[in-house]
């Protein structure tokens, strides 16, 4: 039985591992650019070292290396947004700003990927975005400034995602991935540099940060990147992609569990809450019906 769903189980922790990253945001005593350059720094050196620990070449087409270094900036971006918002507000606010990358997905694809446009997955993109306006609804200033480098930072996941989609058609993932978060790592470290915080002495580390840097940069970042790979293999891109979904409900249990963040959230919160994740689980259902339908139709057992 083991053997039957033990990727199952495996798919489940890496989610959950997805989820506790935002939770780090508040557990780490950094600012949002130094856990973004520790990260990218920690997941660069130890997928580095698998790489060549199993021989494999980091050679990349000098063509394709100006597309990785645009898209890994748009990583670094990402990040650094998503954690800007977490330390501005809460982790449940930035995670469910996140959700609102399918909704950019939507218009981005068939510009990027020639693939048809979905008038469904438009609708459903707008109704996410009534579930964020019933979590605006009582907000502060500076949460609705949260909300606004949060929404930002799911364009750029947005991007992100349909732009390395593309790529990894040619590339391999390992390489791909490797080579985004050096770039992210040195237009971090620019932007660090910029702004007077590349120092001994802004870089210094607690113990106990140290510990959830490694632990947010081996493990959830390059062990979660490698072992979803194997993931995909074996369950199929689109069992991956419809699981993904819950990762917003893993981060709002452990924001409540480990932040107590339902003490400083309001009821609105929450019915926006569900109904976004009403959308992204209905969404992901009517597309497995979809496919097996036509899977079905066309003999694909």
């Amino acid at each position: 039985m083991w053997q039957r769903y033990k990727y199952h189980v495996l798919m489940h922790v890496i989610i959950f591992l997805w989820g506790f990253t935002g939770i780090l945001g508040k557990l780490i005593h950094k600012d949002f650019l130094h856990i973004v350059w520790y990260r990218v720094l920690i997941a660069c050196i130890a997928l580095g070292i698998f790489l060549l620990l199993s021989s494999k070449s980091l050679s990349v087409s000098r063509k394709d290396l100006p597309k990785i270094i645009g898209v890994g900036i748009i990583v670094a971006l990402h990040w650094m947004s998503f954690y800007w918002a977490i330390q501005l507000s809460t982790a449940s606010l930035a995670i469910l700003c996140l959700s609102t990358t399918t909704l950019h997905v939507t218009w981005l694809e068939p510009l990027v990927m020639k693939r048809k446009f979905s008038w469904r997955e438009f609708i459903m993109g707008l109704l996410v975005i009534v579930g964020i306006a019933f979590v605006a609804k009582d907000f502060t200033m500076k949460e609705n400034y949260a909300l606004f480098i949060g929404l930002f930072s799911a364009l750029c996941a947005a991007f992100f995602s349909v732009f390395n989609g593309k790529l990894s058609q040619k590339i391999a993932a390992e390489h791909l991935t490797f080579y985004e978060l050096l770039t992210g790592f040195i237009f971090t470290s620019i932007v660090l540099l910029y702004i007077g915080k590349l120092n001994l002495e802004a870089l210094k580390l607690s113990g106990t940060d140290f510990a959830w840097l490694l632990f947010l940069g081996i493990i959830c970042t390059s062990f979660a990147f490698l072992a979803t790979i194997v993931i995909v293999r074996k369950l199929g891109a689109f069992t991956v992609s419809l699981n993904i979904n819950l990762e917003p409900i893993y981060t709002i249990v452990l924001a409540i569990v480990l932040l107590h963040e339902h003490e400083i959230l309001s009821p609105s919160f929450y019915w926006g809450a569900a109904t976004i994740l009403f959308v992204l689980l209905g969404n992901g259902l009517l597309k497995h019906f979809e496919t097996s339908k036509k899977e079905k139709y066309s003999g694909i057992d």
